[in-house]
């Protein structure tokens, strides 16, 4: 599906961008997942300064969607309308330490980047982000954590761009962070996070990681086209152990799978659509919610609007696929 070309509408200052600007932009190759369509416009700033001055000219009525590293996205295939805007490059991936190990980090950063660059510079407190495939914008939006440890642990403050261009420095009681959420509006655009760490050395630092490596590889289908961690746990409860009772591992649906390995992932096989995998994802939700009474969920985000003709309702009951 080909959308009108928002640019040629947008008007003469779009010519003062400093950063890209591309219509009908296929998304699939910036998700894990490689489906879905495409963003009517995607925009890449350059810096701060230049996403501020598109988000105070473009037009209210003009949606804005925000995409990180794609690792836990899944974009429908009729694409997403209005502009899609991706951070990356040099301006939003930098990091700065101060004295006293605190540290400014780039919200396009990645997680698992970001923990073996403060290995490195024996910086401790950050070997957790090894194990998420993420970017330091989408931990802040989602106070991402592994292995016993939190985003919220460490953070000291953000830096966000709201819808009308404004900068905002975000305190941690900003932020209201509790599990896989914030509190920030969804329209806050996240570009840097400042920490604090600590004293570390680093081969112990790198031997830490390396174990947080290993248990994601045996445990997780780390080489295939997956969208990470699919559902939230519920409380005192684990996702993967709900979609395992529930007759799942392993369950194909054209071609979207239930990962073997680890039931709270979904994978591309090698031919499905982003139908196949929403599909599937509300297959076992509708499951679960049938034998147990709870709901699950969804952690992966999902953008844009479906083909034409298609509707997925939620919780598809057996029969219903």
């Amino acid at each position: 599906m080909a959308f009108p070309d928002l640019l040629e509408t947008l008007g003469d200052w779009t010519s003062e961008i400093k950063g890209r600007l591309q219509s009908n932009f296929s998304l699939a190759p910036y998700t894990w997942f490689r489906v879905g369509g495409a963003a009517q416009l995607l925009f890449n700033p350059a810096d701060e300064a230049d996403l501020a001055f598109f988000l105070k000219n473009l037009p209210a009525d003009i949606p804005v969607t925000v995409i990180g590293l794609g690792s836990n996205l899944l974009v429908r295939e009729g694409g997403v309308e209005g502009v899609v805007i991706r951070l990356s490059g040099k301006s939003f991936s930098a990091i700065e330490v101060d004295g006293n190990y605190k540290v400014h980090v780039g919200a396009a950063m990645p997680d698992m980047r970001f923990a073996t660059q403060m290995a490195k510079q024996g910086i401790a407190g950050f070997a957790f982000y090894k194990g998420i495939p993420g970017s330091i914008g989408g931990a802040l939006r989602m106070n991402a954590g592994a292995h016993g440890a939190e985003t919220k642990e460490r953070l000291i403050s953000a830096r966000a761009v709201d819808r009308q261009g404004n900068v905002h420095i975000l305190t941690p009681e900003d932020l209201k962070h509790e599990y896989r959420s914030c509190g920030v509006p969804a329209d806050f655009i996240f570009t840097q996070a400042t920490y604090q760490g600590e004293a570390g050395d680093p081969n112990e630092l790198k031997t830490e990681m390396d174990e947080v490596s290993t248990y994601r590889e045996e445990n997780q289908p780390t080489k295939e086209r997956t969208g990470g961690s699919t559902f939230k746990n519920p409380d005192g409860l684990s996702a993967w152990k709900l979609v395992d009772e529930a007759g799942f591992r392993g369950f194909e649906l054209g071609g979207a799978q239930v990962s073997p390995k680890h039931t709270n992932f979904l994978i591309n096989t090698g031919d499905a659509t982003a139908e196949d995998i929403e599909r599937l994802g509300e297959m076992v939700r509708g499951k679960v919610r049938k034998q147990t009474g709870l709901e699950l969920h969804w952690e992966i985000k999902r953008i844009g609007c479906h083909a034409e003709g298609v509707s997925i309702p939620e919780f598809l009951e057996d029969g219903e696929a």
